[in-house]
């Protein structure tokens, strides 16, 4: 998960909607900072983001772990899937141009090339104030 919440609450409401979700999905959800003292000191449900994602995904019945880790976005992403053998990737991804996504590189474009499993991108969604 990133910091916007409209993007995590879709990740979320996909989540929750996959069939039997209640029943049989367990959730990893991992932020990814920058800093190993960030990460070390802040749990996802600190961040607004998290909290909301994290919610969403337990009042659809979700069971949900949580993992902060620090490095590369998409290496972090990546090595989760792998060390939890997910069944599949849920990615919010953001509207970016394709220059924009040559020049300044993209988390969910990485993850999907490089992603030895199912990788699912939603959107975003308008998260009222």
């Amino acid at each position: 998960m990133d910091d916007h919440e409209g993007r995590t609450l879709a990740q979320a409401e996909a989540t929750v909607e996959l069939p039997h979700a209640a029943a049989d999905v367990r959730a990893v959800v991992v932020h990814v900072f920058e800093d190993a003292t960030a990460a070390e000191k802040t749990a996802v449900e600190q961040l607004p983001a998290g909290k909301r994602l994290v919610e969403t995904l337990r009042n659809g019945g979700v069971e949900v772990t949580t993992e902060s880790r620090h490095g590369e976005p998409e290496r972090g992403i990546l090595n989760a899937a792998e060390e939890h053998d997910v069944d599949v990737i849920i990615l919010g991804g953001r509207k970016r141009s394709p220059l924009g996504a040559l020049v300044f590189g993209s988390v969910t474009q990485a993850v999907i090339l490089d992603a030895d499993r199912p990788v699912t991108v939603t959107g975003g969604k308008r998260v009222a104030a």
